[in-house]
């Protein structure tokens, strides 16, 4: 299944959203399509200034990225700004997503020019227009959110059974009638969900553009895999209406050759010396778009300083500016048992390196998928998006990590630097900690036998190829 002929060649397109946390599974994707010649061509477009990234990513194989001009008129919107990562503020994302629409009249003509034909495309949810190009030239479109089957399956259901809006309090307990031994709260989806619809809200008009193209489109593609959450999978396939794919983990599960020369970095060789001396180390980083305040970064500092472990902090310049101001010794007082590291890192280097024994996250999925998938539990700090679902999912579903608990007790509310402490000791040496990382090793060993051949995910990547493939044949006659 899936092996092609030269009388009929399968050209895959692919179009990620203008973010890192979104493109890189993409990327890993078209590699895929090629490396199991499950396509004869693939074609990812980009923008200018994402161009070298997405490049880099697809050196070595026969993928081709096209660069689509985005536009410059954006209003509220810094020239020059091609991705959410270089974003000022997190405000300005419904401005910057909505504005991609201008780049359709490109991308059709784009679309046009490409030989053979493209077969069907796979685009963000986020860039819902595309649905309309895809229509315009027949081309079948599937949708890609980087997000769990777990967290569209919960908000489907709290949407349906009508709990996100009303009088309800934000962080009052409430149990879906279709997942009854979940309990969840308002607080922990987006607030635009239980806002009320005849407020302005730009952010909410995006997201229901994106909702209604989703629903129109071909399906979706999940970057997860059966095992991990079929209740989940069952659920959205048979009250969605639209049929979800699971084909990852979309990230290279073989360990990389460690200790390399050209790849050598001040972080890489403090770890190296932890786990010469075997202490076990925490790796903290929040992602590259939390907003953290200074108060909250300077109760992560005390509570890292306090809990007596080792740990890799990775900070955001703005973040480095921050810290500087409010605690310029805290370097020098943890120095030998913390780093802080201010620059991009690989963060799949790290979780794979044997003295990382804990994953202070926010629980965007890419960051669950990479710690699960080198068998690192985690300690959960959801920041924003979908991430407070994820690190439900985490701890109470599965029993791969911990919560932070804030000191109000609510999903979103201010930690302590004590609380802080208390729970990455019990992480890194507690009992729930033990049982956290045996769990998390387990469901490494479940990825890696999904992505192998005749596996979970190596099956349904090859179904998929397949019965697009022939819904565009069909079409076409």
């Amino acid at each position: 299944m899936g092996s092609l002929t030269s009388d009929d060649p399968i050209h895959v397109v692919l179009f990620p959203f203008m973010s890192k946390g979104h493109a890189i599974p993409i990327l890993h994707l078209a590699r895929l399509l090629l490396l199991r010649r499950l396509a004869a061509a693939v074609t990812v477009f980009t923008t200018p200034s994402n161009l070298p990234f997405v490049s880099r990513h697809l050196a070595g194989t026969l993928a081709s990225a096209v660069s689509l001009p985005f536009p410059g008129d954006i209003p509220g919107l810094p020239t020059g700004v091609e991705s959410t990562d270089a974003l000022p503020s997190m405000s300005l994302f419904p401005a910057f997503a909505t504005g991609t629409v201008l780049m359709q009249p490109s991308l059709e003509a784009e679309l046009q020019r490409l030989h053979p034909r493209p077969t069907f495309m796979v685009s963000d949810g986020f860039l819902w227009w595309t649905l309309d190009s895809a229509s315009k030239l027949g081309i079948p479109r599937l949708v890609f959110y980087g997000m769990s089957n777990y967290s569209m399956a919960l908000s489907r259901a709290a949407g349906v059974e009508n709990h996100l809006r009303g009088p309800t309090a934000e962080d009052e307990p409430f149990t879906l009638n279709a997942f009854p031994w979940i309990k969840l709260t308002k607080n922990d989806f987006e607030r635009y969900f239980f806002q009320s619809l005849t407020e302005d809200n730009p952010q909410l008009e995006f997201i229901m553009k994106a909702m209604v193209a989703t629903q129109k489109s071909n399906g979706l593609v999940v970057n997860s895999f059966q095992e991990l959450e079929s209740t989940f999978l069952d659920y959205w396939n048979r009250e969605s209406g639209l049929g979800a794919w699971c084909i990852g983990p979309l990230l290279p599960l073989e360990h990389p050759v460690v200790g390399d020369p050209p790849l050598r970095t001040p972080w890489a060789e403090w770890l190296d010396r932890k786990r010469a001396g075997g202490e076990r180390v925490l790796y903290a980083a929040f992602g590259s778009q939390a907003e953290i305040p200074a108060a909250q970064l300077q109760e992560i500092a005390l509570g890292l300083e306090s809990s007596g472990a080792s740990f890799l902090w990775v900070i955001k310049r703005k973040e480095s500016d921050i810290m500087a101001d409010i605690d310029s010794g805290f370097e020098d007082r943890v120095s030998g048992r913390g780093m802080v590291v201010r620059e991009w890192v690989d963060q799949r280097g790290i979780l794979i390196h044997g003295s990382v024994q804990g994953f202070l996250s926010h629980c965007g999925w890419n960051s669950v998928l990479e710690s699960l998938c080198a068998g690192v539990p985690i300690l959960a700090w959801p920041m924003m998006a979908e991430q407070p679902l994820n690190a439900r999912m985490v701890a109470e579903e599965m029993g791969a990590g911990l919560r932070v608990e804030a000191a109000d007790g609510t999903v979103r509310g201010f930690v302590r630097g004590e609380g802080l402490a208390e729970a990455v000791r019990e992480l890194m040496e507690g009992e729930r900690g033990e049982a956290a990382r045996k769990k998390a090793k387990e469901v490494a060993e479940t990825a890696r036998k999904a992505v192998e051949e005749g596996g979970s995910s190596w099956t349904a990547l090859g179904t998929l190829v397949e019965e697009i493939s022939r819904q565009r044949k069909d079409h076409a006659a």
